[in-house]
């Protein structure tokens, strides 16, 4: 047994043809309903948590290497970055007496530069704070000295801490990037 329907529009749309199927062998006509639609389309698997977190195939950055390949160390000796940090009282002694590289370890800093979303924070960073920067000038009124000052220590503060997160995320970004 099979039901047909038909309807067809004389004001110039597109006719319907809907043509149910007969019920299956021993009467029960519930289990093809004419309501029913399948749909032909495959279902997709979900992908997993683990497969959209971990983009690349090799997630681990070699960090001392991609310094090494860069010669990260040999630029900031030519740049004269060593001797003005050493004439400023900061050498790898005084680094090693204050623990300066356990204290960035605890605080994630090492971490950080090979986790693949930190040159993303850093550069929202950077944007958020170039954007800081005219804002609060804008807002601020200038209607006393303090307000003008309050207003050039923020837009200095916005500017130098906005060029200074961009130029971080180019720096971990280039070293997560494998050769």
């Amino acid at each position: 047994m099979e039901a047909r329907a038909f309807y067809s529009c004389s004001a110039g749309g597109v006719p319907f043809a809907f043509r149910a199927p007969a019920a299956a062998k021993g009467g029960n006509f519930a289990s093809s309903s004419p309501l029913l639609i399948q749909s032909m389309a495959t279902t997709k698997p979900i992908p997993s948590a683990t497969n959209t977190v971990s983009s690349k195939k090799n997630s681990s950055v070699k960090l001392l290497t991609r310094v090494e390949q860069l010669k990260l160390l040999t630029k900031a000796e030519k740049a004269g970055l060593l001797s003005a940090a050493e004439k400023s009282g900061l050498s790898l002694s005084t680094i090693e007496k204050l623990g300066l590289l356990s204290k960035a370890e605890e605080f994630g800093i090492l971490s950080a530069a090979t986790d693949p979303g930190t040159p993303g924070a850093l550069l929202s960073l950077g944007l958020g704070l170039l954007v800081l920067g005219p804002f609060v000038v804008y807002l601020v009124p200038e209607d006393s000295p303090l307000e003008i000052g309050l207003q050039a220590v923020v837009a200095l503060a916005a500017i130098v801490g906005g060029s200074a997160a961009f130029a971080a995320s180019n720096l971990v970004s280039s070293l997560q990037k494998s050769i």
